[in-house]
């Protein structure tokens, strides 16, 4: 029976759509209470999702919104090349970015769900490994000018035939990362999350029956699809420009434009980035998956929040990019920090032009990426290490629904990627946090204020000389304020020896680390969203007493006396139109 001419009730829709959603969030609680290693069981860095048979993304947990988005490339890219061979038992890994994955430490579990010998679902699990090889420790190099100098890469790989492991391939990819123990164990977390998923779903067939699910599933997608044109057609139908500014590649070239033009007309939206700057040097290239979901990303952030995001949802939207750009560059480009940068300036540049379509729903700017990846040898149990950092997190960007969230972590997650433990990270490896705290005046200010950000003072406790790389972005380019909101404060890193004091870069690799030195850490806090002198004199008074802002920066402008003119224009950051607001 054909799903599309079956009829089936709302409840029933209603139903199955919030089972699957229960299905990737038990599939996530899996993987937290499973995985080997700290960047995953403590900072989360991993998602959960499921596709129909065809590949169409149906539900996803909310966890990192930039791995969802292009899972439907990497489920094409396994259909494809593995045509009339997939069968039960099967399991399949991928991380090539130029196969459909996001960037080489985003290894994805790809599990086929069988029900009366039909291939019905994909079962889904993305998770960032703590290491993937390559000539530099903890997955970022940038250094790297090829992607065979960051990782080992993954294209479309059965690791299970027809329910028998293929060990051989197993220990083949463990041979080529460090720390191979924590990687098989991460990986072996993964297929348990994904085998859940697989149960739950076979369950709700046999419980439902294969015509139903496939019936709901169709009116799922289709409802999303709806209601997103629904809210796009409120927006102001017109052509509108924004831009987003990498501080630099690691490489030489410094100010990277990304530009989108976006066309509204209706409930449509057209994006155009083929006037982006050319592939760079260094690894903040985007594969062209990951720059899609990116750019599905912002819309998911603009529209209704209690829209589900599924493939229904990005169905009004249409992406031109050219190839040789750095949203769409030609292999062999790096692109393992693209999740990040240039993924986030993506959504940014994506943002800001929508700010003239619909100012009440767009967002001033979040705090970017800067990351730490710290080698050495732990002194108490002989081990070597990798610590990802993932405390200091910087804050959120303002809205027309209120102040950003502080210390909330950059803008591709939007909270996905969680704070670490104090007391953890202390334990399981030789750090001592001295300093954790907000950073007062951080955030823009705005009628909405941007979130603060974070202070870190770390001590490094070994005994003999480890070795750090950096990886991120907003040293030069901070967050942006919106609508005549402030831009946020940007980062500002330095390393702190008995030598004297370096600042850090963003993109750095083979940085010397001796025992004693300390790590000062100031994240950036996101933007402000609207005119600071009509910030509310309670909430200015509150931020003062809380030490969110200081006399100094965050004070509020007074409020001009009326005039009997016609308003200004309000601008944005991103060149945007906006109405006039009477």
């Amino acid at each position: 029976m054909n799903s599309r001419t079956l009829t089936i009730d709302r409840i029933t829709v209603s139903v199955l759509q919030h089972r699957f959603v229960a299905i990737v969030a038990e599939m996530g609680e899996a993987m937290l209470r499973t995985a080997y290693s700290q960047i995953l069981n403590s900072s989360r860095d991993f998602s959960t999702a499921l596709c129909d048979g065809q590949g169409r993304l149906v539900a996803q947990a909310e966890h990192v919104p930039i791995h969802v988005g292009n899972l439907p490339w990497a489920v094409r890219s396994v259909a494809q090349a593995f045509e009339g061979r997939i069968v039960p038992g099967d399991l399949y890994l991928l991380n090539d970015p130029y196969h459909g994955g996001n960037h080489l430490p985003d290894l994805t579990v790809l599990l086929p769900v069988f029900a009366a010998g039909r291939l019905v679902f994909w079962s889904l699990n993305r998770a960032h490994q703590s290491d993937i090889g390559g000539s530099t420790h903890g997955a970022y190099n940038p250094g790297a000018t090829e992607i065979w100098q960051e990782g080992i890469r993954i294209p479309p790989l059965k690791l299970y035939d027809a329910g028998e492991v293929r060990d051989d391939v197993m220990q083949m990819i463990a041979t080529n990362v460090r720390h191979s123990r924590d990687f098989l164990g991460d990986l072996r977390a993964s297929i348990g999350s994904a085998r859940l998923g697989e149960r739950r779903l076979l369950r709700m067939v046999d419980e439902y029956g294969a015509e139903t699910v496939a019936a709901a599933v169709e009116e799922i997608l289709d409802s999303a699809e709806r209601r997103t044109r629904a809210c796009i057609r409120t927006w102001r139908d017109g052509v509108y420009r924004g831009e987003a500014v990498l501080d630099d590649d690691g490489h030489g070239a410094t100010d990277i434009p990304i530009r989108a033009t976006v066309k509204k007309s209706g409930d449509h939206l057209r994006v155009d980035l083929t006037e982006s700057a050319p592939q760079v040097t260094g690894f903040v290239n985007s594969s062209y998956p990951n720059t899609m979901s990116a750019v599905f990303m912002a819309i998911a952030y603009l529209i209704d929040p209690d829209i589900p995001k599924n493939d229904g949802t990005f169905r009004p939207v249409a992406v031109r990019a050219r190839q040789g750009t750095i949203v769409w560059p030609l292999p062999p480009a790096p692109v393992t920090l693209a999740t990040n940068h240039c993924g986030q300036e993506i959504a940014e540049a994506v943002i800001k032009a929508l700010a003239g379509a619909c100012p009440d729903r767009a967002l001033a700017g979040w705090s970017r990426r800067f990351r730490i990846a710290l080698r050495g040898v732990d002194p108490q149990t002989g081990r070597p290490f990798i610590w990802h950092m993932f405390h200091a997190r910087g804050g959120g960007g303002a809205s027309a629904a209120g102040d950003g969230w502080p210390t909330v972590g950059e803008g591709q997650a939007a909270g996905g990627i969680k704070f670490g433990s104090v007391e953890v990270t202390e334990a399981r490896f030789p750090l001592f946090l001295r300093t954790h705290e907000f950073r007062p005046g951080s955030g823009g200010a705005g009628t909405f204020r941007g979130g603060v950000g974070s202070v870190l003072e770390m001590r490094v406790e070994i005994d003999q000389s480890a070795v750090a790389n950096t990886a991120g972005d907003g040293i030069r380019h901070a967050p942006y304020g919106l609508l005549r909101g402030q831009d946020g404060l940007p980062h500002r890193y330095r390393l702190i020896s008995r030598s004297g004091t370096r600042w850090l870069r963003t993109k750095e690799v083979g940085i010397p680390v001796r025992p004693g030195d300390v790590f000062f850490i100031e994240s950036s806090g996101g933007g402000g969203y609207g005119d600071p002198g009509k910030r509310d004199p309670r909430a200015h008074a509150a931020d003062l007493r809380n030490g969110f802002v200081t006399a100094r920066r965050g004070a509020r402008r007074p409020r001009r006396p009326a005039r009997a003119t016609r308003p200004r224009r309000p601008r944005t950051t991103g060149g945007g139109r906006v109405p006039d607001r009477h």
